[in-house]
């Protein structure tokens, strides 16, 4: 584990704190979270994202004290923990210990989409937790394809073809969280070129093709997002030889 950091948690934790402005009712803060679809059975204090990343921006990087704050329990100071975490320092046990604890969308993206996906270990954790029956852990798995397909300028295209199998295999996961995340990643994967739309595609018509109402969502939104991506691709060679 790295070196213990010089800011005490409890100082971090009250910079969250300060930062709130509005004083609302635990009550009432879990019914504007639960408007989003956030519901967590934990402390909160009614911080808005970007209110938080000012606080992650003051701090910088720092993995100790990411991992102290998330051992707090408090929904901010998790989403801080995933802000100010190293990529590269964080431990594959310390990644299993956080998906593990995921329960919500909203923090579960937060690491997966912003920090996990980073990771040197991030292929061998969206295999691993793809398998796991843990609805957060499998969408973790599925929202770190999706992050990695936007944000992996140089990632070769065989390693997203190596990925639709996986995603055809769990397509029929009917869960809420975990089909849309099934479905962010197919067509994430779609969208980084022609060849890979073309992949996509017929991933798609294969997923359809189990008629299985998680699946048949999920193909279906696909496959109606390819063609606004393939006209827009037209559009813009169109306009180019104009």
């Amino acid at each position: 584990m790295p070196a213990r950091t010089l800011l005490p948690v409890d100082q971090a934790v009250q910079m969250l704190r300060d930062m709130a402005s509005l004083q609302k009712s635990d009550t009432d803060i879990r019914k504007d979270l639960a408007r989003f679809g956030i519901h967590a059975d934990r402390p909160v204090i009614g911080l808005r994202v970007p209110q938080i990343r000012l606080v992650a921006r003051r701090i910088g990087r720092n993995q100790a004290l990411a991992e102290e704050l998330w051992e707090t329990g408090l929904q901010e100071a998790r989403f801080l923990a995933s802000m100010i975490a190293d990529p590269i320092l964080i431990a594959p046990g310390t990644m299993d210990r956080w998906a593990g604890d995921f329960d919500n969308w909203a923090v579960c993206d937060a690491c997966a989409y912003s920090l996990f996906d980073q990771s040197p270990h991030a292929g061998g954790k969206i295999r691993q937790w793809a398998e796991d029956e843990r609805e957060f852990v499998r969408r973790a798995a599925f929202a770190m394809v999706a992050a990695t397909a936007i944000h992996d300028k140089r990632a070769r295209d065989q390693a997203f073809l190596d990925l639709l199998p996986l995603i055809e295999s769990h397509s029929g996961d009917n869960r809420n969280f975990v089909k849309k995340a099934v479905n962010w990643a197919l067509r994430n994967i779609g969208k980084r070129n022609a060849a890979l739309l073309a992949a996509a595609v017929d991933s798609a018509r294969r997923i359809h093709e189990k008629n299985l109402p998680a699946a048949r969502w999920i193909a279906s939104d696909a496959l109606r997002e390819f063609k606004k991506t393939a006209d827009r691709w037209k559009q813009a060679r169109l306009g180019t030889r104009n």
